[in-house]
């Protein structure tokens, strides 16, 4: 094994962690007291920035709280604490991460149903009405806004006008979509939102964060599940000194700072956006031309992260597909269907257009090399 960092990082076609900017790895190069106050004014800014990302803003009501750990700890935050000891979650699954929540709700032992559509399918709007009309014991509803297991965008603008027009509270899992695609939360109906640093927001791993209706949080007193899960205590304990409860991931939240000036600089939520359609548009056109076929329809797609079809050459192994990429500097991911061999592209991150002519040609080569039929 050679532990040795390479001369040039290889570029990550992934959903995250994902390649990120050469400042914001420079803002890392510091140490920072978990305590001192200039740290804590770093912290205090990163909440009021991701209001200002999301259209949102203390003043309307609403809180962002950052939370050690990776995205998967933000959602389960969110259960643990927010769902009352005799409420009831309704999950819309269509992928690996809806089916991830359900297994939270298991352990936390949380009275639940899930509502599945396959795994090209978004979520139905018309059975979860039908749910919340039939179960007045649900409480929560779940959803997944970009479901990575393949890349579908599930239509939450729908699912949280149903839970709105039911009356419950409506969690949205948007860890791949925040900041890489707009959201209006309040158009949504959204109570909880959960997504993390390393994503769409270009950050590195090491926390998570929820913004959620400041009314919301409040009334979660005395329900909270676990200990270092409680989203609650850590709300007041940095409105009580500005401090994280427990130690933070200071290298993270510095880079993070430079990822939002970076998002800022570019043009924010809309500029970002674009880029990433550009570059699935690039994907897409060439992955096509190479005759490779994406496993969703265009409708249902999202420009962040592309599910493709192995070729039917019997002679295809991803693993010598994948290796010959990392080869030539350039990392995709596995697939995650259950009912298809897939490998996934993403088109988020520090990437860009010629970036991702750069990995359609280094696929080229490396099929023709093999000597696959495509």
């Amino acid at each position: 094994m050679n532990l040795l960092a390479p001369a040039h990082d290889k570029l990550l076609f992934t959903p995250g962690p994902l390649t990120t900017s050469a400042r914001v790895k420079q803002a890392m190069l510091h140490d920072a007291g978990s305590w001192h106050f200039e740290f804590n004014d770093k912290v205090r800014w990163i909440r009021d920035e991701l209001l200002r990302v999301a259209g949102v803003s203390r003043e309307q009501g609403w809180e962002a709280i950052p939370l050690q750990g990776s995205g998967t700890f933000g959602v389960e935050a969110v259960f643990a604490t927010c769902v009352p000891p005799q409420g009831k979650v309704a999950v819309l699954a269509n992928g690996a991460y809806g089916e991830r929540a359900v297994q939270m709700l298991v352990h936390a032992k949380i009275d639940h149903t899930v509502l599945r559509t396959p795994e090209h399918t978004p979520n139905d709007p018309a059975a979860l009405d039908a749910a919340l009309e039939q179960d007045a014991a649900i409480t929560h509803v779940c959803a997944v806004h970009c479901e990575t297991t393949s890349g579908i965008l599930n239509p939450i603008a729908a699912l949280g006008a149903v839970t709105r027009r039911r009356g419950r509270a409506f969690i949205v899992d948007a860890m791949s979509t925040f900041g890489g695609l707009p959201i209006d939360l309040e158009h949504v109906g959204v109570d909880y939102l959960i997504s993390s640093a390393n994503k769409c927001l270009e950050g590195v791993p090491g926390f998570t964060f929820v913004l959620c209706r400041r009314a919301r949080l409040l009334a979660c007193e005395g329900w909270a599940r676990s200990l270092s899960l409680d989203l609650l205590g850590q709300w007041k304990g940095f409105e009580k000194n500005g401090q994280f409860r427990y130690t933070p991931p200071t290298h993270a939240l510095l880079a993070f700072v430079q990822a939002l000036i970076e998002l800022e600089q570019e043009g924010g939520v809309p500029a970002r956006e674009g880029r990433y359609r550009r570059n699935h548009a690039t994907l897409l056109a060439g992955m096509t031309a190479l005759g490779f076929r994406p496993y969703l329809h265009p409708d249902v797609q999202s420009p962040l992260i592309t599910s493709f079809h192995y070729p039917a050459d019997p002679r295809f192994t991803f693993e010598v597909f994948y290796r010959a990429l990392s080869d030539r500097g350039f990392i995709i991911y596995p697939g995650k269907i259950s009912q298809a061999d897939l490998f996934r592209i993403g088109t988020i991150g520090r990437v860009f257009p010629a970036d991702l002519e750069a990995l359609v040609a280094a696929i080229q080569r490396t099929v023709q090399e093999q000597g696959w039929r495509v």
